[in-house]
């Protein structure tokens, strides 16, 4: 965490200074913005988070409640998720917070009684290590809760607009801002009356019922619901062992459970196998009693006995399975012609069953992708075509979110008999362990994913994927660390420069690259204002071959030590040794001549390149990030 580099500060330094639209933000709803939110879950809070770090975007976020949320629904948080959460500076707090899951227990009729239940198998969460983060249970609630804090904190000091409905939108593409929205006053004085905000963007993040989505004529297709499940989160007692144990009970009396041990040590939630739903059930099912999913409940542990004390809250659902063809509003006939200006966010666009812990997870990294994309565009960074490669690059995910739950909750609903392999649940849960942890996302190649040129220069970082950590112990102040950690959701691209064997100082690759990426006209850093610290739009960073004590800090070239602050200050909090145990350039297969790995605002890679390949790396920046000091206007 950077700061004093304005002076000293003697409060909490994760308050940052108020700046741009920050400085006197009205209270009230302006009737002009540059992007209104609609809806306060987790894509529409992630989205605003990472717009309160721009100070010259006015974002507003409303919701049709009169308030935070008290308790939700989702509650599984998977370890890309606490990665993202890093990066927004809150991991640490809700990890200590948090349930966490290291393993899984699998349990089966008896064979000897399939009357009775009995532990058949356990499977450890995170065999192949696929994240240093852990796979956590925490609600929803708190995870908006940071996330308000984020905004609140920022330079833009954004806080939700509650007690507003969205009733509808029309993009009309005039004017500086082309999209009025009519929105209903739900609470307070002005309950039941209208008010027309002007947009330039709206971000639909208003759930499975979007009125964003119908707005925009996007309808959700998919599979019908066939199966219905009771939900519960409660306090009980318990003579079933593995109640703080993450379980998928199988019983041969009939029906399933999963059963998620939730934070606090006390609370858990059951996912109660309420059976098929009969065609012409009209909705029958949701009418379900608690008393009813408890007795069920019971059913399926026995012999072990379940007395809930008490309901936090529960709930009946139907398992069905829709996506939307499009995540904007540009029809498929219109697309290359002109560029959205309305888009939908997490269950707006993609509903599934609950049981793989997914959609808050997938809806945070919707918002996370349009987030800095609209802030790049909106202050001029980047070009109106960035916003194309929203849809794009996001239904591919949600369509491969939707296959793998389709398996997931079919296994899950599967009587124990008409498994022809016994072990066929924890195989599945152990064998895709990768997916459902948020890793699997690749990212086609695009204005923003590089073709794979230059892939085996860094096999450890494919294109397209997540930037995945790895340690590092850095020069300045010999401190070991991660070094993706230091990725901040700043809306800032990252260029890891992985130098080659010569020492730091040295004439050759690092040093050529280093001039070029501070003085040349086609590097990108050099676009940045001359108003803003020279790394406020690029984070550059050295890491050399070399362990920290033979890295001399005196001989990095300036460009890996950028001056900030109006006291020009010399930042030296970039510049990396390995670390002799666990060396980076083994641990991801980097090439030992050297290579530079670019990397999104959003945490995934975007291009690898040789050392020497400058003129590339200023052709790829070029098309994605036109370094513009003023925000393109809107056609008239």
């Amino acid at each position: 965490m950077q700061f004093h580099h304005h002076g000293y500060v003697s409060g909490d330094p994760r308050v940052e200074p108020a700046a741009g639209v920050g400085i006197n933000r009205p209270a009230e709803l302006p009737d002009q913005v540059d992007v209104l939110i609609v809806g306060t879950g987790p894509a529409g809070m992630l989205t605003a988070a990472q717009l309160s770090q721009f100070p010259d975007v006015t974002t507003r976020i409303i919701e049709r409640r009169p308030g935070r949320l008290a308790i939700g629904q989702a509650d599984g948080i998977q370890a890309r998720s606490v990665e993202t959460f890093q990066a927004f500076g809150f991991a640490e707090r809700i990890i200590a917070e948090a349930y966490r899951i290291t393993e899984m227990a699998f349990w089966k009729p008896d064979p000897a009684d399939h009357s009775r239940i009995v532990r058949a198998a356990r499977a450890v969460d995170d065999p192949a290590g696929i994240s240093e983060f852990p796979h956590l249970i925490v609600n929803q609630a708190r995870v908006l809760d940071y996330f308000a804090e984020v905004m609140a904190n920022s330079p833009t000091r954004m806080t939700p607009d509650y007690g507003y409905e969205f009733h509808s939108l029309e993009a009309t593409g005039k004017g500086d801002y082309p999209v009025t929205v009519t929105l209903g006053h739900t609470s307070g004085p002005n309950e039941g009356t209208e008010r027309i905000i002007k947009a330039k963007y709206v971000v639909g993040a208003d759930g499975a019922r979007s009125k964003v989505r119908s707005a925009i004529g996007c309808t959700l297709a998919g599979d019908q619901a066939n199966h219905a499940w009771g939900v519960m989160d409660v306090l009980a007692t318990t003579d079933f062992p593995d109640i703080r144990l993450k379980c998928a009970i199988q019983s041969g009396a009939g029906g399933s459970i999963l059963l998620i041990p939730r934070e606090g040590g006390h609370l858990f939630r059951m996912y109660v196998d309420l059976g098929e739903v009969n065609p012409n059930d009209n909705g029958a099912v949701r009418k379900t009693t608690i008393e009813h999913i408890i007795e069920k409940a019971n059913d399926i542990i026995h012999p072990y006995t379940l007395e809930v004390r008490n309901v936090a809250w529960h709930s009946v659902y139907e398992v069905g399975h829709r996506l939307t063809d499009r995540f904007d509003d540009v029809l498929p006939e219109e697309r290359g012609h002109r560029t959205p200006r309305v888009f939908i966010t997490g269950d707006a666009c993609h509903t599934h069953s609950a049981k793989a812990g997914q959609g808050m997870n997938v809806s945070m990294q919707d918002g996370f992708n349009i987030g800095w994309k609209l802030g790049h565009v909106l202050e001029g960074r980047s070009p109106e075509s960035l916003l194309d490669t929203y849809s794009a690059e996001r239904q591919v995910v949600a369509k491969n979110l939707i296959d793998f739950d389709k398996q997931w909750s079919s296994l899950m609903a599967k009587k124990p008999e008409e498994f022809e392999d016994p072990t066929e649940l924890e195989n599945f849960y152990t064998r895709t362990a990768e997916f459902p942890a948020g890793f699997m996302t690749q990212y086609a190649p695009s204005m923003l994913i590089a073709e794979p040129k230059y892939q085996e220069l860094a096999a450890g970082f494919p294109l397209g994927k997540r930037f995945k950590s790895a340690p590092v112990l850095r020069v300045c102040d010999t401190n070991p660390l991660q070094l993706g950690h230091h990725a901040k959701a700043d809306g800032r691209w990252r260029i890891y420069v992985f130098a080659d064997a010569a020492p730091a100082g040295a004439p050759g690759p690092v040093a050529d690259f280093a001039e070029w990426i501070a003085n040349s006209p086609d590097s990108p850093v050099v676009g940045t204002p001359s108003d803003l610290d020279s790394d406020a739009w690029f984070d550059v960073k050295v890491i050399y071959q070399q362990d920290h004590t033979a890295v001399d800090i005196n001989a990095v070239p300036a460009a890996f030590k950028p001056t900030v602050g109006p006291f020009k200050l010399t930042y030296l909090e970039k510049v990396f040794g390995t670390d002799p145990t666990n060396d980076i350039f083994d641990q991801r297969g980097l090439s030992r001549d050297g290579v530079v790995v670019v990397v999104r605002p959003d945490q995934y890679v975007a291009n690898i390149l040789p050392l020497n390949a400058t003129a590339e790396l200023g052709e790829f920046f070029a098309a994605v990030h036109s370094g513009q000091k003023e925000p393109a206007r809107m056609a008239p």
